[in-house]
């Protein structure tokens, strides 16, 4: 009995995600060096986000695009205006002509536990027949991807199947709320994929919006994770933290006094053991705030004040 609920649970979440489900088609340009210019075309997934046209996607799927094709469940398709991308966390906006759209209702990632079921949906390998849905559980939070360039590191890991041409489409808890993004799988490994957390699409979908662009704050650092060997190499006395390896000319960081072999271990109130740490702390800072960092300096710990700016380098497209 308790099983047949969970499958009618999981039919109608899927019944209700669906239709809010929509297959990209996408043509950039190339340069080859027999042909000239020639087009390649790809493929991915997307979710209506708002009922006048919104759909969220990987940035990866639209990147470079000359032409985004976006394809309903029911039929319908339209040609996809992008209004912006953030290869730092591979999400991109789009924006269609059309009114009265099947919106998918927008979960709480923070909320998530390991262990719950989630549903992915999308355009698998590019069939044909609507939307594929596979089933599985959060395997973990809070990941990082490994060897890619993304600077988002709190993404979730699942063992529903995640396949090409999934990217960009949503990730569902049990009731068809989207609580991630699908972006990613791990080559040769069984049952690693990865979604981007919905809160974090809230903002970056958010700031698209309302500016055009991912605004974040710099401080103007490049680090690394303090180790043990980094840490006896050094003198550090500690083997948790940020370990400062270069600092750039004439940025907040430099301005305010801190050192290449600086170890960050706070800001404000935030410990700062790793990278990801820092990343989290950033991103709730203002432009127009300082925040206080702490530092260990030879073996001293000190406090210093700072006020990010907004990153100079833009990784949005």
């Amino acid at each position: 009995m308790a099983l047949a609920q969970l499958e009618n649970q999981v039919v109608e979440a899927v019944e209700k995600l669906s239709e809010s489900v929509i297959s990209i088609d996408s043509m950039r340009l190339a340069r080859d060096f027999r042909y000239g210019v020639v087009p390649l075309e790809g493929a991915g997934s997307g979710v209506i986000v708002s009922g006048n046209g919104y759909i969220i996607t990987n940035n990866h799927v639209i990147d470079d695009a000359t032409r985004v094709q976006v394809n309903l469940k029911d039929g319908r398709s339209f040609v996809g205006e992008v209004i912006g991308g953030d290869a730092a966390t591979d999400i991109a906006l789009l924006k269609v002509q059309a009114d009265g759209l099947p919106a998918a209702k927008l979960g709480e990632s923070e909320k998530l536990k390991v262990g719950q079921i989630a549903l992915a949906i999308g355009n698998t390998l590019g069939l044909p027949g609507g939307p594929t849905v596979s089933l599985g559980v959060i395997s973990a939070l809070g990941r990082p991807l490994p060897g890619a360039d993304y600077i988002y590191e709190g993404l979730i890991q699942t063992d529903t199947a995640i396949n090409p041409g999934n990217s960009g489409g949503p990730l569902a808890d049990i009731n068809g709320n989207v609580i991630g993004i699908n972006t990613a799988m791990i080559p040769f490994a069984q049952g690693v994929g990865f979604a981007i957390p919905i809160d974090a699409v809230k903002r970056i979908r958010e700031q698209i919006i309302e500016k055009g662009r991912v605004v974040r704050p710099w401080l103007g650092i490049s680090a690394i994770d303090l180790n043990r060997s980094i840490a006896r190499r050094y003198g550090i006395p500690i083997e948790k933290g940020v370990f400062i390896v270069d600092i750039a000319h004439r940025s907040p960081a430099y301005e305010a006094g801190l050192r290449v072999g600086d170890v960050l271990v706070q800001v404000d109130s935030q410990e700062t053991n790793h990278m990801k740490d820092l990343i989290a702390a950033l991103s709730k800072a203002q432009f127009n705030k300082d925040i206080e960092l702490s530092i260990v300096r030879m073996g001293k710990r000190y406090t210093v004040s700072i006020r990010p700016v907004e990153a100079p380098h833009a990784v949005n497209r």
